[in-house]
């Protein structure tokens, strides 16, 4: 397969997640195997200046080896040639600079965040302090050998006037004249994936020494096939760069129609009429409006929105009116010391149809709320269970997230989880403080720690949808903002605050009906979002297997270039 091929199938791999980084990657990887631009006959091979080679031969007897160079890491063309860094540049590394060096004026510290980033702040230092061969100006080759894979790693040409380098970068002045510097900084970046190979250090910052930077191998063609590699190089990257740009314009148009289109489903007072325009659009709509695992999320918090606004099913007037079911409710909750909060008329969040009734979660509730304890953990392992905070994070109990504690419990205490128990977490990120969810599980199996506060929901209504209603838009906005503490530290919810959560009830009917549609509903989103991934994953395999081939040797000399129109930009 030759590059033309790829590109012209590169509409089927453009919506994988990464695939114009991985197209800049492969405009590289041919620049450097000599399969972007055509080769010319009447260009002067790749030749080793007399000087480099005899000091090559030099360092290879000191060494007691020959010097022929083995383990190529690819083929090249006839006309081109492998050569070592170190016998191309002489690498200076900058200065070690302490924060005393600093001072509010003088000559720039150039550091590795100055490399890749124009908005990176610049120290200063005395020029009187500033060693020589760390000064650069415009023009002058780095090579940072420290840094972040993907990021800091690589060749460089300054542009920015005159500075002195921190330590960790390298300033490389040229021993021959056989580069341009240009390409060079093409040829060194094509080859990243073996320096960050020969780089050593943690998850971070990573290292590559001065030896084994001087001894990678670099491919020089033909110092004009070279210029004429760099022009095309900047076309493409152009090009990606449009392909970049109408890739974003197209996602922020998508992301619109999606919020427009999903925002008229719950916008108050809307009619029956207009409602059912609006829901038959956004159903039709569906495959362009969830192209992401977001927008996926998005359509699972629509879904939530309209159960808890009666808008998800249609209402029955012969279901019994949800006032009834709070009064019957009333009359079986166990007398309890406290008075019981109630919803305030005047002040609920959005209308309802008119079987439905808003209710405290006070309202709905026979026991709690109930603070779990606070034991200290032990790595025992016949110690009891105490499920953590993330076990309910997601919304739905994972008991996959436990530790255990030391804590002499009896069997008949509260601080166990019951099959049923609504839990929500009483302090968290601002995200999630409040999140709910239902425990399904054997008794005595869990305790429950003290930033989780549970309560046990009437028999007669329908937990699920108290749960679904507890994780819906509203009370999601409702128990955030009601949440004290600083944002930066972890907001809580008390209990007074947990009972006054405003839960729109409709008639027990209508509450089976909303949870089996709901349910239906999600599966379809579970359906779509494994579809999305199916779909990443086969356009991320199809890109990898092309780029493959694409650059796999070739038999004969394909000297066909890349045309700009193999591109095509969509808006």
């Amino acid at each position: 397969m030759t590059a033309d091929c790829l590109l012209a199938l590169y509409d089927r791999v453009a919506a994988a997640p990464d695939a114009i980084p991985r197209l800049r990657r492969f405009v590289l990887d041919l620049a450097v195997r000599g399969k972007l631009v055509p080769q010319a006959p009447k260009d002067e091979p790749a030749q080793v200046p007399p000087s480099v080679a005899a000091g090559t031969k030099e360092r290879s007897r000191a060494r007691g080896k020959t010097e022929p160079l083995s383990n190529l890491p690819y083929p090249l063309p006839v006309t081109w040639r492998w050569v070592r860094i170190g016998d191309q540049l002489e690498l200076l590394n900058g200065m070690a600079f302490k924060p005393s060096d600093w001072v509010p004026t003088g000559i720039r510290i150039v550091r590795i965040q100055n490399l890749n980033r124009m908005d990176a702040p610049f120290n200063f230092c005395d020029p009187k302090i500033a060693r020589e061969r760390s000064l650069i100006d415009d023009g002058t080759f780095l090579i940072s050998w420290s840094g972040t894979p993907g990021t800091s790693f690589g060749a460089f040409i300054w542009s920015r006037g005159p500075a002195v380098l921190n330590q960790h970068i390298f300033r490389c002045d040229f021993k021959t004249n056989a580069f341009s510097a240009e390409y060079l900084r093409l040829a060194i970046n094509g080859r990243l994936d073996e320096m960050i190979q020969k780089a050593h250090g943690g998850v971070g910052l990573q290292h590559i020494t001065k030896g084994k930077l001087e001894s990678m191998l670099i491919p020089l063609p033909p110092l004009a096939e070279q210029h004429r590699i760099v022009a095309k190089v900047d076309e493409l990257m152009a090009l990606c760069d449009r392909l970049e740009a109408a890739r974003a314009t197209r996602e922020a148009t998508r992301d619109r129609l999606t919020t427009a289109s999903l925002a008229r489903l719950t916008a108050p007072d809307t009619d029956a009429k207009t409602f059912r325009i609006h829901a038959h659009f956004a159903l039709d709509a569906l495959p362009a409006l969830t192209t992401r695992p977001d927008q996926i999320t998005q359509l699972r918090q629509t879904i939530l929105n309209l159960a808890v606004r009666g808008k998800l099913v249609a209402q029955d007037p012969a279901d019994e009116p949800a006032s009834e079911l709070l009064k019957r409710i009333a009359k079986g909750k166990r007398r309890m010391r406290r008075e019981i909060f109630m919803i305030d008329p005047k002040a609920t969040p959005y209308s309802l149809p008119v079987t439905w009734e808003w209710a405290s979660l006070d309202q709905l509730i026979l026991a709690g709320p109930q603070n779990g304890i606070s034991p200290k953990p032990t790595t025992r392992e016949d110690a009891p269970k105490a499920v953590t905070l993330t076990a309910t994070t997601s919304g739905v109990f994972n008991p996959a997230h436990f530790k255990r504690v030391e804590a002499n419990i009896h069997d008949e205490s509260d601080f166990w989880l019951t099959d049923g128990d609504l839990l929500f977490q009483g302090g968290n990120t601002r995200e999630y403080v409040g999140i709910a969810a239902i425990y399904n599980g054997p008794p005595k199996s869990f305790l429950f720690p003290d930033l989780i506060m549970k309560v046990r929901v009437s028999d007669l209504v329908n937990l699920r949808f108290v749960h679904l209603a507890a994780v819906s838009p509203p009370a999601r906005t409702f128990l955030s903002e009601n949440a004290s503490g600083a944002q930066a530290t972890m907001p809580k919810i008390n209990q007074t605050t947990l009972v006054s959560l405003p839960i729109p009830l409709p008639p027990l009917a209508e509450q089976h009906r909303i949870v089996a549609k709901v349910d239906a509903l999600m599966a379809l989103c579970a359906r779509l979002e494994a579809s999305l991934a199916t779909a990443d994953t086969t356009r991320t395999r199809l890109l990898e297997s092309l780029l493959h081939e694409a650059l796999a040797p070739v038999v004969g000399n394909d000297d066909r270039s890349i045309p700009t129109s193999s591109f095509a930009v969509h808006a």
